[in-house]
């Protein structure tokens, strides 16, 4: 199999996607050099879903990187990416906020975070309801919160070819999302909506997308 051509594949991306909406590289797995290659083609957002596989290129790979880390993150693990991760993509529970709270306070900085909204079929994602959702926003346990940031909602689409309930999914998670915008805590500032794959991500700008993540079409499929 032919290596990729990480330059072209990023410049074709970029020509597709309207220009509000953001392209996180997929590169967990992939080697240091391949993001180099990626970064020097003027790309700096990276998603990674391995806290200790990310703490490592971290310190390896250039500064100016905007690191997200985009899979479903163990509170145990908070620690190893809390002093430089610029977005939490799946945020699931409040323990888990409360975990990375106490942890960006250590480092004396504001760590902004995606709440994760179960919108699949697949009893396997996580994420929190609706319900579940509005209850937080309004609650006085996020408000407590100081070193956290809720910057809007992410969401992952059943994983199927039938592409009318990929729409529909997503176009539920952004009803909700506009919905949910009206609430007020001072720890909610929602100006994200992330839904999208390398597979479905067409589809989810179709339905109001802002922020896309994408591996195996700028690296070429995992091996």
């Amino acid at each position: 199999m032919p290596a990729p051509n990480i330059a072209i594949n990023l410049t074709r991306l970029n020509e597709e996607i309207p220009d509000h909406v953001g392209l996180v590289a997929v590169s967990k797995t992939k080697s240091a050099d391949m993001i180099l290659e990626a970064y020097n083609a003027g790309h700096r957002m990276f998603g990674e879903n391995r806290a200790q596989e990310l703490a490592t290129k971290f310190e390896e790979l250039p500064k100016d990187i905007i690191w997200h880390f985009i899979g479903h993150l163990q509170s145990k693990k908070v620690k190893y990416i809390s002093g430089f991760v610029n977005l939490i993509h799946a945020v699931d529970s409040l323990k888990l906020l409360q975990v990375i709270n106490k942890e960006a306070l250590k480092h004396n900085r504001t760590i902004d975070c995606l709440l994760q909204i179960h919108i699949a079929k697949e009893e396997n994602k996580y994420g929190f309801s609706p319900e579940e959702i509005t209850n937080l926003i309004d609650s006085d346990e996020l408000t407590e919160l100081k070193n956290i940031r809720i910057k809007g909602l992410m969401g992952m689409a059943t994983f199927t070819e039938d592409n009318s309930i990929i729409e529909s999914e997503f176009l539920g998670l952004k009803k909700m999302f506009d919905k949910v915008k009206s609430l007020k805590n001072e720890r909610f500032e929602p100006t994200i909506l992330s839904m999208g794959m390398s597979g479905d991500y067409k589809i989810a700008v179709e339905m109001g997308s802002n922020l896309i993540r994408v591996g195996s079409l700028i690296f070429g499929e995992r091996t």
